[in-house]
């Protein structure tokens, strides 16, 4: 082995490492900045001069903006560049953080805060540069630790903006994150790359407007709801508007090429339980944050609280934090070695059974740690799970897209469980007191429970082996192929990947809209698939320039496979030369009708192709979605016509149809009795 062969392995793992602890201290940044004002609430109104209800909006614009920002940047990230999309990020989070610094108004909090909601699109993104630039046996872990930064903030940035808050005043609390912004700036500008796995092309704003608007509505019914009252006009509009953009946008991208949000991935088995595992995840997750440091908070006199401040009440909590990142590599192991799957599902259990020790042992401040801390060790280890199996189930140059997507859906969960535990505490408040009973209390630990095993439940629909798209290191002649265990994730060496961009077409050269490729090495192992977009355009990311087998196929054509030499600089073009269709022959007597009109119509009557027969009483009709149809002919020169039920299926597509002979030649109007 040569000294700079040895240079280059020992600088590996040291840059990967430098690229991980930047990454996770960005997270952790973000994650601080979303509880950044929590600790500060009771005193805004006073501070402010304003109500309580304009005070929340403080953290309600975060949200807000956060779930709109985060799936956009994703996107542009895979388009323009990930570290491009991490150095936006923290600019925002920066003019953010320097405005709430100087204002002195709510107007100009609520702006600097809407500049602070474009930070967590970082945490998606940070996840899917680790995927490029990481050796394969160190996502697990890092992903793992970028999930945990989610807690880790949570649980330190309570206390410490209470510190902060009552040492040095409130504008303290968002210098302290110029400082931090300004510090990863400088970070991430020196230690992180910018990755070389882009998909360039139109970017879908009229997707990304129906969007922005569609959740904006629903978070804010959500949020607001509980203080609006769920059946204010404010509160229905506020859904109603939500299901008409909704309706709207879903459409358009199934419809536009190159879509925000590929709906035809997202609707694939792994991905979709995966969002509604996550989704149910948020809510118990987040129902840990907001039970606990109330009852915490709420005096001993009560008879259900600790009567703790807030900075002790966040300290309470910290160790929960620790927990998370300790688990990291736990969970990275497990995923590992059973799949993160199995990992998912895991930790949804310890997190269900961590409620249920909550609900029978809480009688002490020790007590109601343990249960803490369990659902805390759960939801380490479910979550590091999710952004491995939605990049296990994704093309590789859609990751940030799809982990932006799995972000807003969490935090669809995390509003939906604050709106609950609102609504429970609230209605379970006790007679002759201003504080929730115990009964409340427990009501929701088993709501976030039953949200968790639910979680679980789903997680065991989840495809137990997907085929990993992540590209894999191909094997060379003389070398054991290495096996993957469980849903590992499994991609090219640092450095060795490459982009391959190509076009599917027709026999004709119109392009082959929405067509599949998939690209696979001598192994048989996929290296990475795509969906064309409307110009038949597709890209994907494989471990290097080589011999690949490449299969692709489209909606109504045979599917079709060649061994290519594919490499960044090759153009690959793909053709499709056989249309799928219905056939089959007219004939009466066992003679063929010519010019004979044949008609396809679907269960609702609708006609979905019409034709004519040649000479021979041949037709042919484009296939149509497979199913149950009616198939008719007509014969022009008697009128007579004859309709046959069919069932299309990819095994059956011919179909003959026979006219009933004539009793009369000279009376073609008469049909002979059919025996």
């Amino acid at each position: 082995m040569t000294a700079t062969t040895t240079t280059v392995e020992t600088e590996r793992p040291r840059r990967s490492g430098l690229i991980v602890l930047v990454l996770s201290l960005c997270g952790t940044a973000v994650s601080l900045m979303q509880t950044l004002v929590v600790p500060l609430l009771p005193d805004f109104p006073r501070l402010l001069d304003t109500s309580s209800d304009n005070a929340s909006w403080l953290v309600t614009v975060t949200l807000l903006t956060s779930a709109v920002a985060t799936p956009i940047l994703s996107r542009l990230a895979d388009m323009h560049g990930k570290r491009r999309m991490i150095l936006v990020s923290l600019v925002a989070l920066l003019a953010g953080s320097l405005l709430g610094a100087v204002g002195d108004s709510l107007e100009v909090l609520i702006a600097a805060r809407v500049l602070q909601g474009f930070a967590p699109a970082l945490i998606p993104i940070g996840i899917s540069t680790m995927r490029d630039e990481l050796p394969p046996e160190r996502i697990g872990g890092a992903v793992a630790l970028m999930s945990a930064t989610l807690g880790i903030g949570g649980a330190v940035g309570l206390p410490l903006s209470g510190v902060i808050y009552e040492a040095f005043g409130w504008q303290a609390v968002f210098w302290g994150s110029v400082v931090m912004s300004v510090v990863m700036l400088a970070l991430v500008l020196t230690v992180v790359p910018e990755s070389g796995v882009r998909t360039p092309g139109r970017f879908d704003w009229l997707g990304a407007i129906l969007m922005s608007i569609a959740l904006t509505a629903l978070l804010l019914g959500i949020s607001k709801g509980g203080v609006w009252g769920w059946t204010s006009q404010w509160t229905l509009l506020s859904f109603t508007v939500a299901v008409l953009f909704f309706a709207l946008w879903a459409p358009w991208e199934l419809r536009t090429g190159e879509p925000l949000v590929d709906l035809r991935t997202s609707t694939r088995r792994p991905v979709l339980l995966t969002n509604v595992a996550s989704l149910l995840a948020g809510f118990a997750m987040f129902a840990n944050l907001l039970v606990a440091t109330q009852q915490l908070q709420i005096p001993v006199e009560s008879g259900v609280g600790f009567g703790l401040g807030v900075t002790e009440a966040g300290l309470a909590m910290l160790p929960g934090g620790v927990l998370m990142v300790l688990m990291a590599p736990v969970s990275a192991s497990v995923t590992r070695r059973f799949g993160a799957r199995t990992t998912l599902i895991a930790g949804l259990c310890i997190t269900g059974f961590g409620y249920v020790v909550r609900v029978l042992f809480d009688g002490s401040l020790v007590e109601l740690m343990v249960g803490v801390s369990i659902i805390s060790v759960g939801v380490a280890v479910g979550f590091a799970a999710m952004p491995v199996l939605i990049m296990q189930s994704v093309p590789i140059s859609e990751t940030a897209a799809a982990n932006g997507l799995n972000t807003v859906v969490r935090s669809i969960g995390t509003s939906t469980c604050s709106a609950t535990v609102a609504a429970v505490l609230t209605a379970g408040v006790a007679v002759g007191s201003a504080y929730p009973s115990e009964a409340a209390l427990h009501a929701m630990s088993w709501i976030a429970a039953v949200a968790a095993f639910l979680g679980a439940a789903v997680g065991f629909l989840i495809p137990a082996r997907p085929a990993p798209v992540l590209a894999a290191r191909p094997t060379v002649p003389g070398e054991r192929p290495a096996v993957a265990r469980g849903d590992a994730v499994r991609r090219a060496d640092v450095g060795a990947e490459v982009v391959v961009r190509g076009r599917v077409q027709r026999t004709d050269g119109r392009p082959a809209r929405l067509a599949v490729v998939s690209v696979l090495d001598r192994g048989g192992r996929q290296a990475d698939w795509a969906r064309a977009d409307n110009d038949g355009r597709w890209s994907v990311v494989l471990p290097g320039p080589g011999e690949y087998l490449v299969v692709f196929s489209a909606e109504g054509w045979a599917p079709r496979s060649e061994l290519r030499q594919l490499s960044s600089g090759t153009d690959s073009v793909l053709e499709l030369d056989e249309r799928l269709t219905v056939a089959g022959v007219v004939s009466r007597g066992g003679w063929p009708i010519d010019d004979a009109l044949v008609v396809l119509t679907d269960a609702s009557g609708e006609s979905v192709g019409a034709t004519r027969t040649d000479e021979g009483g041949h037709y042919e009709l484009g296939l149509p979605p497979l199913g149950r149809y009616v198939l008719t002919a007509l014969d022009p020169h008697t009128g007579f016509a004859e309709s046959e039920d069919v069932v299309i299926s990819a095994q059956r597509r011919r179909f003959n149809l026979v006219l009933p002979e004539l009793a009369d030649p000279q009376r073609p109007d008469v049909a002979a009795p059919v025996p």
